[in-house]
């Protein structure tokens, strides 16, 4: 039973049928045995009527009514009897209550020797009339027990259901909270078996609340704060380099130290700005193969520089998305497709487009995935240990891709690629009704 409602109010329902049933059971019982009793006592009034009957104003036709007969005998002669009474004794002449059968009916009979005129009277009543006339009498005081279930089961749903209200109200409010809200809740009247399950709540928004608020207040302020002195030491570092004209490679190797530190401030400040609050104020229809021809137009210079072949494949394809984030997806598959790439390799970016959904895939012909880490690749600063590749990164490349591509409802497998080696990045996009 998944319903707190349902359970309450069926099992309130079934205990009160049980019980209005065991108290009509018990009901009808006592009632049966008491219209019985008292339809024997009319039975013992109605033998004493008969036994002061003149016996000689009764004839074939004589009749107490449909459902009665009676005989008088005097020692073993017939001396009167009823339009209903057989010509034989309709039960022995022992004295007291029986049932007897005659007539293709059963009867309650009661025989009694009247002592003044030295003679039996033999009174009978149908027990089916009988019964169902005491039948009548009993429903007619159970009915409305009966009658009354549905009506204190509607009364025990709205009970029920107001008792409930509160808990109703936290749901709702619960359900209507919209991201990046973490108000706590508040009602407008609490019960006590409530409020520890509201403060639980409470707390846990808070605790929440302040953990996402320390992140981003560490992402934000962490990526703003080393902005500022990474672009002073570039400046430096180029002033420099003109002033002494110097090339080697440690001074080379500083540069790229610098340059490395630059691109993973502006991950975590990307990983910062791909929230889902922000997502979802940014979220707007765009033409995914647009944007990679972007994405394309600005990276081909470094693919240039490397002789590497960059194919893209595909035509205009519409999806709902944020543009900065799906330029930071395409631009991170495509960064790491040219690291991984050796000199003069291949590169290709595919975009199709169908009923289900778009996909999107890059692909190289590099060194490529092992099966046992391609579960791995999108934690946080893990770096792939293939080739002895000399690329350089920060490890969060394919972690920001996962989280935007989670953030569009989109699904990214690591494949193989179909250059026969190499691996292939595919991001499928779910369509309009998904």
């Amino acid at each position: 039973m998944t319903s707190i409602r349902k359970f309450l109010i069926l099992a309130i329902v079934a205990t009160l049928i049980l019980f209005n049933f065991i108290a009509a059971l018990r009901g009808y019982q006592s009632s049966m045995f008491e219209a019985e009793t008292l339809f024997d006592n009319q039975l013992l009034d109605l033998s004493r009527l008969v036994s002061n009957l003149d016996e000689s104003r009764i004839n074939g036709e004589f009749r107490l009514g449909n459902n009665v007969a009676f005989q008088i005998w005097d020692n073993d002669q017939l001396v009167a009897a009823s339009f209903h009474a057989p010509q034989d004794l309709i039960t022995p002449l022992l004295g007291g209550f029986e049932y007897s059968n005659f007539e293709g009916y059963r009867w309650r009979t009661y025989t009694r020797h009247d002592d003044v005129r030295n003679r039996w009277v033999i009174v009978a009543e149908r027990t089916d009339l009988r019964f169902i006339l005491a039948e009548n009498v009993v429903l007619e005081s159970i009915s409305p027990i009966l009658v009354g279930i549905p009506i204190v089961g509607l009364v025990i749903w709205v009970v029920v259901s107001f008792g409930l209200s509160p808990l109703t109200q936290l749901s709702s409010q619960l359900g209507r909270k919209k991201v990046g809200d973490l108000s706590p809740i508040e009602l407008r009247q609490t019960p006590s078996e409530l409020e520890p399950v509201l403060q639980s709540v409470n707390g846990f928004i808070n605790r929440l609340s302040l953990a996402l608020e320390r992140e981003k207040r560490f992402s934000a302020d962490a990526a703003h704060e080393l902005r500022t002195p990474i672009s002073a030491l570039k400046i430096q570092l180029h002033n420099l380099q003109q002033e002494l004209g110097t090339k080697s490679d440690a001074f080379v190797d500083l540069q790229q130290g610098v340059e490395r530190m630059q691109h993973l401030v502006e991950q975590l400040l990307s990983l910062y700005r791909s929230t889902p609050d922000q997502f979802a104020a940014e979220c707007r229809s765009v033409d995914l193969h647009e944007i990679t021809q972007d994405v394309v137009a600005r990276y081909y210079p470094m693919i240039e520089a490397r002789e590497q072949s960059l194919e893209l494949e595909g035509e205009r394809c519409l999806i709902s998305g944020d543009r900065f984030a799906l330029e930071t997806l395409i631009t991170n598959l495509l960064s790491n497709a040219g690291k991984y790439t050796h000199a003069g390799g291949n590169i290709r970016l595919k975009i199709s487009s169908a009923e289900s959904g778009a996909q999107l895939v890059v692909e190289d012909d590099g060194p490529g995935i092992s099966n046992e880490e391609r579960h791995r690749v999108f934690d946080r600063f893990y770096r792939t240990g293939n080739s002895g590749s000399k690329a350089t990164g920060c490890g969060l490349g394919l972690t920001i891709v996962k989280h935007i591509a989670d953030l569009h409802g989109a699904h990214v497998t690591v494949e193989d690629s179909s250059f026969g080696r190499g691996v292939a990045f595919r991001v499928a996009f779910p369509g309009a009704g998904a």
